[in-house]
């Protein structure tokens, strides 16, 4: 499963508070540099929004489940000690590795005291503390008192890698921190290298993408951000970067197109939907905003529209 896909499911699976979800240094040098997706939120109100627990309970994937239910395994409360939550996709010479990180106050020394009482030695590597995380096939790094890495054995041991100077870093990765510095106010934001740009546009534009040279085309997209908002309904905001406003306006236009094609066989939630969205383009970004009240996103759910964009 491409990571795009992975994490369209559990983005859209989380509320949002007014505070803003931001990664500390820490965490920002734990992700490798050759991200292709990154989610953080505030993982506080995620019981908050129905909305929000409806999405999740149907799209959240089942890789992302064993994370989410390892991380309740490992001994914290993840409804109070977790304050934001983030998961990586970076890409490897082997494909694609994932690893999720947490930040909160944590009770460090409680932890570590469980894991002691139930006898669980971690291994040492360098001056990394690795526990396994149940029986989940999972393990922990505790990066600092606030900031834990978790993940499978080699996702981890590359974010390590990367945290411990070993190997590049999101740090050392300029077009995606200017990307996260366009977002990361919000209290759930993603961005995308241009690898899951272009595999995101093309599930959002379906069919339509066979009305043109999609490999053509998709060489304009560059890079992606977005958030979404579950506060007084849903809302939703997608930025595109291209090289230039031509490059913009002409996915625009191509976007509006799909959107088009699509009302015209939709069903009655997927019409409101199309027409609660708005597509333009400023300079050379692709701007896509949604919003909707609860009730008809709750339709919305059912749809074979939303079906085909978050598989």
């Amino acid at each position: 499963m491409p990571a795009l896909r992975l994490f369209a499911g559990f983005t859209l699976a989380l509320a949002l508070p007014a505070m803003a979800a931001q990664l500390d240094q820490d965490a920002r040098a734990a992700i490798p540099k050759d991200v292709q997706q990154l989610i953080v939120v505030d993982y506080r109100a995620m019981q908050n929004s129905q909305s929000a627990m409806d999405l999740k309970a149907r799209v959240l994937p089942p890789e992302l489940k064993a994370l989410e239910e390892a991380l309740k395994n490992s001994g914290l409360n993840e409804n109070h000690d977790i304050e934001e939550l983030a998961f990586a996709a970076f890409r490897t010479g082997q494909g694609t590795q994932t690893v999720g990180l947490a930040q909160g106050q944590f009770s460090l020394e409680d932890v570590l005291a469980g894991f002691k009482k139930q006898k669980i030695t971690p291994k040492i590597v360098r001056q990394n503390r690795i526990y396994p995380m149940g029986r989940s096939g999972m393990q922990v790094v505790f990066l600092n008192p606030t900031t834990m890495v978790f993940g499978q054995n080699e996702g981890l041991r590359i974010a390590l890698d990367a945290r411990d100077g070993l190997a590049p870093s999101l740090l050392n990765n300029s077009t995606m921190l200017d990307q996260m510095r366009s977002v990361d106010s919000e209290a759930v934001w993603s961005i995308l290298d241009q690898e899951g740009t272009q595999t995101m546009m093309r599930a959002v534009l379906g069919d339509a993408s066979q009305l043109t040279d999609y490999d053509t085309v998709k060489k304009r997209l560059l890079s992606s951000r977005y958030s979404m908002d579950f506060d007084h309904g849903v809302k939703f905001k997608l930025d595109v970067v291209t090289p230039d406003t031509i490059s913009a306006a002409t996915m625009a236009s191509l976007l509006n197109a799909a959107a088009l094609y699509k009302k015209m066989s939709g069903t009655d939630a997927e019409k409101s939907a199309i027409d609660n969205t708005t597509i333009d383009s400023s300079g050379g970004v692709l701007d896509v905003t949604f919003a909707s009240s609860d009730s008809q996103f709750s339709s919305l759910l059912q749809s074979d529209l939303f079906q085909t964009v978050v598989k």
